[in-house]
């Protein structure tokens, strides 16, 4: 039984790890992917930043080869370590800095209750 546990555990532990150690390629900076994507070095970074502020965030990771410079190969060495998510929306706010209030109807109850 505690084998089982123990196996259970690990099994719930490991994809938390591998995102841990993925960058996010709609929100890392030039010097992050340049650290963390293999034969991305500075320049390809940065254009892969630019791309991204003039075309807004990537839907999958398989369109980094619309950036100049980033080839197949440059992904598929690298798709395990990136991944997408939500760009941060431009002058949000993080979460502790907006007022309690937020989320609530007239109430002061969240929506629907």
């Amino acid at each position: 039984m505690r084998s089982f546990i123990t196996c259970l555990l690990l099994c719930c532990a490991l994809p938390a790890v591998a995102l841990a150690d993925s960058i996010n390629i709609n929100t890392a900076d030039a010097p992050a992917l340049d650290r963390a994507l293999k034969g991305v070095g500075a320049a390809r970074a940065a254009a892969i930043v630019e791309y991204r502020k003039a075309h807004g965030p990537f839907k999958n990771v398989d369109e980094l080869a619309l950036v100049e410079g980033i080839g197949r190969k440059v992904i598929e060495d690298n798709r395990g370590q990136m991944h997408v998510g939500a760009a941060k929306p431009a002058g949000a706010k993080p979460a502790a800095a907006q007022s309690p209030a937020a989320g609530r109807n007239a109430a002061g109850r969240p929506p629907g209750r």
